[in-house]
């Protein structure tokens, strides 16, 4: 989508959008996309050498360190997006942590909670500093990345799962409570993105119930009625979607994208 020879989304051109975790993985393919389409970009990232990397590549107008579960690090964040590019018409709340595997029995609650702490309240704190922006653009838009995770239970991946049905709850709640502002909420669901988190996923659920990463990687795309796994660039296709005009009635959505995955 970034391509001149691909097609242009409508109104994405000078849109003034965030995006957390925009150092690699969805939110890298997400802020790549956006800047192929012409919009101004304020990332932020934990990593501090990939943040380093996409902002070069990308040419971001801001580019933060910040852990998304820390109120002053988030305020941090948005704060320099007010000073540095004047306001925000956008924000992909893309943070999140695969949290731990295990059995309900075996997780520690300073597991559990850190999981939430990033997959849900991150996304509840970015909202609370971007929503008085949105406000005052006149309208815009959320995306919020929530999981196939946020509507299938998700065995030894609880916490995980449970943060991202929160997700959901979270973005049809913001849709019904900003949409007499003009702003947009809608949720992404991704299924089984290509990529090292998945592999490290599928490792980890491999040796919880003894099988190898080949047979569970098998197992995994059996459940995926196109038998593929899904490039982190077609999530960020269906982000510029939401965030463009294309997508103005678009709002209160979980929209997975998962080459319809049917179980986990």
């Amino acid at each position: 989508m970034g391509s001149d020879t691909e097609m242009r989304l409508p109104g994405l051109a000078g849109r003034r959008v965030a995006v957390t975790a925009g150092g690699a993985g969805i939110g890298l393919a997400i802020a790549r996309t956006l800047a192929g389409q012409g919009a101004r970009l304020a990332i932020c990232d934990v990593d501090e050498a990939a943040l380093a990397r996409a902002a070069a590549e990308l040419g971001a107008e801001v580019a933060e360190i910040a852990d998304v579960s820390e109120e002053a690090q988030v305020d941090g964040f948005f704060y320099k997006i007010r000073e540095r590019m004047g306001g925000l018409d956008a924000l992909v709340n893309n943070a999140g942590i695969a949290g731990p595997t295990g059995g309900v029995e075996e997780i520690e609650p300073a597991d559990w909670r850190r999981c939430l702490d990033v997959c849900l309240t991150g996304q509840f704190l970015c909202a609370r500093r971007a929503v008085p922006m949105l406000k005052e653009a006149g309208g815009g838009s959320i995306v919020n990345i929530s999981s196939a995770a946020g509507r299938f239970g998700y065995a030894y991946r609880t916490p995980y799962s449970a943060a991202k049905w929160g997700v959901i709850g979270l973005t049809q709640s913001l849709a019904k409570e900003l949409g007499g502002h003009g702003i947009r909420a809608n949720a992404i669901l991704p299924g089984i993105i290509e990529g090292p988190r998945i592999e490290r996923v599928i490792a980890a659920r491999a040796a919880q119930v003894g099988v190898s990463h080949a047979d569970m990687t098998e197992e995994y795309v059996s459940r995926i009625s196109l038998r593929r796994m899904t490039p982190p660039e077609d999530v960020a296709a269906m982000a510029a979607f939401l965030i463009s005009e294309a997508g103005r009635n678009v709002s209160g959505q979980s929209l997975p994208v998962d080459g319809n995955l049917e179980s986990l």
